[in-house]
């Protein structure tokens, strides 16, 4: 494969010349530098986005003072539903009107192509929205069966303090899966974006106190793992960890959290399965193949890393999938035709490359790509959409979160062997199934060890429905109803009313 044989755009106007986006904690309502900074490059570009206060164990140890205080006054957790989810409508509205600035900066850090950001963008408005619907209307239960003099109720009530740390591959959105839900519920919060993807995160800071949110009720704290993030998840005056990330980081945030028994939040790891039966419509699997695979170059939790293909149809189907890779548009990330951008680190580009030489000298063939991507104009980091076929299920790259834009191609015979490669990894994020034959759909939805069961379609999401994983792939859930609830305690009440019918335990 030469470059001419792929769609690529070009850097066509000079190189970004943005002013350096100066980061800063955000520390009981005020706005803080460190001794120390760090900076970030355009994965693109390669010039300077970010300049960010670098977070000290004492600034870390701030923002969880001031959460605490912020907490246990009330000046959040005891206003009415009503109350916080105004400032919830409010911060959505200003997300709206700032879109273009926040797309921006999250495209120079991350690399992800701008046209993508402003849909992102747009989604984690509908977020904050929808946790405002569930700020109003988040209930217990009453019974009323427990007999005559006895009356019984669940409370739902605010966790407390929660630290959330956050990726940088969806760093906006993400933040907006976890810090909505928590302030619907009453918390409050601590917050560490990823170090690659500070800005968005500080912005949406600026907003949330122009909405009006009490300071203390959300504090951020930049920088790395250590010492922020360690003691974000040991410190004992924090009551949850929300995490999204690697599996590995996941296994070390349990073990960190385990002295004080927190409750632990967790969307971890994916090696994300689609099942093609021969009856499926395989234009249809194709491009919804191509769109998971590719989007946000693949870098990306719920990626449609690996197909598992009826061994009749697995040519047709390869022979689709190469072409349509060709048109996808491979580039400049503030280009708005791009579709995808650059990858997030040299780092990052080396893992990707070692999954896909490792699996050409295991055995597998390379259907596309398999290399790193120059495109015109541009110093960054691209990788060439890759398609490995001839996959066995004992390599890596079978069984192993690449996360890029490479596709692992297996095939199938039968049913039972389908599924058995399906949940055959420690994994159990998302799954999907392409087949007109409903039967095969729902059977496969109820035997797929997944969070999310996809039939004919891929990576559709709603506000309204729950995401997460089993296995290894975490724990709890975002959106839907059950966010809210992952932020909650359950308390119940017992109540005797009227005269009391009980014996007494004590004989007169």
């Amino acid at each position: 494969m030469t470059t001419h044989d792929l769609r690529l755009i070009a850097r066509e106007a000079p190189a970004p010349t943005d002013p350096v986006f100066e980061a800063r904690h955000l520390i009981d309502g005020e706005w803080h530098m460190s001794t120390g900074t760090f900076t970030r490059e355009s994965p693109a570009h390669g010039t300077l986005v970010t300049r960010a206060a670098l977070g000290t164990k004492a600034d870390t140890e701030a923002a969880i003072t001031a959460a605490r205080t912020a907490f246990d006054d009330g000046s959040w957790s005891e206003l009415s539903g009503k109350e916080r989810a105004a400032v919830l409508s409010k911060t959505a509205d200003l997300i709206e009107r700032d879109i273009d600035r926040i797309a921006r900066l999250e495209t120079l850090e991350s690399g992800k192509p701008i046209s993508q950001a402003k849909a992102e963008i747009e989604i984690a408005a509908d977020l904050w929205r929808y946790s405002a619907a569930l700020a109003r209307t988040s209930v217990g239960e009453t019974q009323n069966a427990l007999g005559r003099d006895m009356l019984g109720m669940t409370l739902k009530e605010p966790i407390g303090v929660v630290s959330l740390i956050t990726p940088w591959n969806f760093p906006f959105l993400i933040v907006s899966q976890k810090l909505p839900y928590a302030l619907a519920a009453g918390c409050t919060c601590v917050v560490k974006p990823s170090e690659l993807t500070s800005a968005t995160t500080v912005v949406l800071g600026e907003l949330l106190m122009e909405a009006g949110l009490p300071a203390g009720v959300l504090n951020i704290v930049l920088g790395y793992g250590m010492p922020v993030g360690e003691v974000m998840t040991s410190d004992p005056r924090v009551d949850m960890v929300s995490f999204t990330g690697s599996t590995g980081v996941g296994r070390a945030i349990v073990a960190a959290t385990a002295p004080t028994l927190k409750k632990v939040a967790l969307e971890l790891g994916g090696k994300n399965p689609q099942v093609v039966f021969p009856d499926a419509d395989l234009d249809a699997a194709a491009d919804a193949i191509i769109f998971g695979i590719y989007f946000n170059a693949g870098e990306c939790c719920n990626s449609g890393s690996r197909i598992i293909v009826h061994k009749d149809v697995v040519a047709p189907l390869t022979e689709k999938l190469t072409a349509l890779s060709r048109k996808v548009a491979f580039g400049d990330p503030l280009h708005p035709d791009t579709q995808v951008g650059a990858i997030i680190s040299d780092a990052h580009l080396e893992k990707i490359d070692g999954y896909v030489k490792g699996a050409v000298e295991d055995g597998a063939a390379l259907a596309l790509g398999g290399d790193t991507l120059p495109v015109a104009g541009l110093p960054g980091k691209f990788y060439a959409p890759t398609l490995v076929s001839g996959v066995t299920p004992d390599m890596a790259i079978a069984t192993e979160e690449v996360f890029g834009p490479v596709l692992s191609i297996l095939s199938f015979e039968n049913f039972e062997e389908a599924l058995g490669l399906v949940n055959g990894t420690e994994y159990g994020l998302s799954a999907g199934v392409w087949s007109q034959d409903m039967d095969t759909c729902l059977k496969f939805a109820r035997h797929a060890q997944a969070g999310t069961v996809w039939t004919n379609t891929w990576m559709d999401g709603f506000a309204e429905l729950p995401f997460g994983g089993v296995k290894q792939s975490g724990l709890g859930r975002e959106l839907g109803r059950q966010a809210i609830e992952d932020y909650q305690e359950v308390k119940t009440v017992t109540m005797r009313i009227g005269a009391t019918s009980r014996a007494p335990w004590v004989a007169g």
